[in-house]
Parts: structure tokens; C-alpha cells; sequence
């Protein structure tokens, strides 16, 4: 599976459906703050420069309702559609994986904006395992999607296999991994390979995926798909997705 990843204020609908028909097999919208917290932190993100979402309140499922059916009606593509979110409690992300056109939501524990994980939001979620475990669990019994949680590498004083282990157990379908590698400019693909036998999830590798060397470095690592960020940020690719 090759993914689009999200891109905060970038991959709205418009975006993912003129980059969708470059190879992706799902194409991921967001990330999106899915609260009135989150929703007051996106709006102190953006006042300091950085990208996000602008939404106000009330405004996010009608949103979405607009931005999925840009790709659901986008012939000749035919992929997934998921929905990367933010939120203190698991409430507005059923409530999301419940719109017609959405195939998957995915739970962000992976945003390190200080103004989300001063919430306990975002990578804030991978230091409280049990909350992270509670949270998830929720979200794969109530949601009518499927359920991917996207998690950052390599963070100070967590133990990555006692997270996967935790949100293994709760049947969620894909581990989206941001295999980060601090001080360099290559995923952690030594962590990929630790992960794989600890998890029976869809493993779907992240970070520095510029080539097609780097893509079959994350595959040949254990990851069952990639995604791209970075290098569709200007709406094209480097490389052809087909020779992955």
C-alpha cells in the first residue's frame, strides 16, 4: 500500500485528489483538530506561522463531508480515504468515522506542536500508554471505518513495543509509524524491524521516503505499505510510486 500521509493545512481534498492518481492506494486528509481544545490550538498554531487547518467550531464534519466526496468522485481513482485527527477523547473521531466516504480514521499520537501535547494530545498520548490503550480501544469498537494510529519513533522515554503491544490488543488494522531517526536524514529502519514481529497490524512506514531506494528500504525493513509526506508537498513526486 502506498500512502499519502497527512500534512497539517496541506492535504484537504483538493490536494489528495490532483496527488492521488500518481499511484497512492489511500490517501490521508488532515491532520485535523477535532475538538474545541484542539481547535483553540490550531488556531495558537497558526498565529505563530506554522500550517494548520483553520476551522472554527461545529464546522468539521460538513467539512469533511465536502473534501471526501472531491475524492470519492474523482474517476479513474478508486483508493481509501482516511482522516488523520486530533482530539481529546475518542467521541469526535467515531463521530468522523462515521461520514459515507470516510475508510479510515487514524488517530494521531504523533503531532509534537507543543500546543497539542500540552493537551495530552498528539505524541503526548505515547507517555500515557494506558490512556493511549483506553482511548484507542473505544474508537475500534464504536467506529464504522477501519482504525489506523499514527505514532512518532523514537521519542524520549517511551518503549515503542509496549505502545504497539497496547494498541495491537485493541484491533486496531494499521500502525502508522513515523520511524523518526534523530540527527539523521533516513528512517530508523532498525525499529521497523524490531516492530514487525511484536504486532499482526498493517505496518505502514514513514519518514524520508524520497526514492524508490528508500521505499523498498522501509518494505525489506517489515513495513507493509509506505507513506509520503514531504516529498508531494509541492504536489508532484520525484520518483514513480509503480517501481515500488
Amino acid at each position: 500500500m502506498k500512502v499519502l500521509a497527512p500534512m497539517a493545512g496541506i492535504t484537504d481534498g483538493a490536494f489528495c485528489r490532483d496527488i492521488s492518481t500518481l499511484g497512492f492506494d489511500m490517501v490521508t486528509l488532515g491532520g485535523y483538530n477535532a475538538d474545541q481544545s484542539t481547535l483553540i490550538a490550531g488556531q495558537k498554531i497558526l498565529a505563530r506561522g506554522r500550517p494548520e487547518f483553520d476551522l472554527k467550531p461545529g464546522e468539521l464534519i460538513s467539512h469533511l463531508e465536502e473534501q471526501t466526496l472531491l475524492l470519492k468522485n474523482h474517476d479513474p481513482w478508486n483508493g481509501l480515504v482516511s482522516v488523520n485527527l486530533r482530539a481529546m477523547t475518542p467521541d469526535p473521531i467515531i463521530e468522523v468515522s462515521r461520514l459515507k466516504n470516510v475508510d479510515v480514521v487514524e488517530i494521531n499520537a504523533h503531532c509534537r506542536q507543543p500546543e497539542i501535547t500540552d493537551l495530552g494530545c498528539g505524541q503526548a498520548l505515547l507517555n500515557n500508554q494506558s490512556h493511549l490503550e483506553k482511548f484507542t480501544r473505544e474508537v475500534v469498537k464504536k467506529a464504522k471505518s477501519k482504525v489506523s494510529v499514527k505514532i512518532r519513533a523514537n521519542v524520549p522515554g517511551v518503549d515503542e513495543i509496549k505502545i504497539i503491544q497496547a494498541i495491537d490488543d485493541t484491533g486496531a488494522d494499521y500502525l502508522h509509524v513515523d520511524a523518526m531517526k534523530p540527527g539523521f536524514n533516513s528512517a530508523d529502519y532498525d525499529l521497523i524491524k524490531s516492530i514487525r514481529p511484536e504486532t499482526s497490524m498493517f505496518i505502514i512506514g514513514n519518514n524520508s521516503i524520497k526514492d524508490v531506494e528508500s521505499a523498498q528500504k522501509m518494505l525489506a525493513a517489515g513495513a507493509d505499505g509506505i507513506s509520503i509526506a514531504r516529498a508531494a508537498i509541492d504536489g508532484t513526486l520525484p520518483f514513480d510510486l509503480s517501481l515500488i
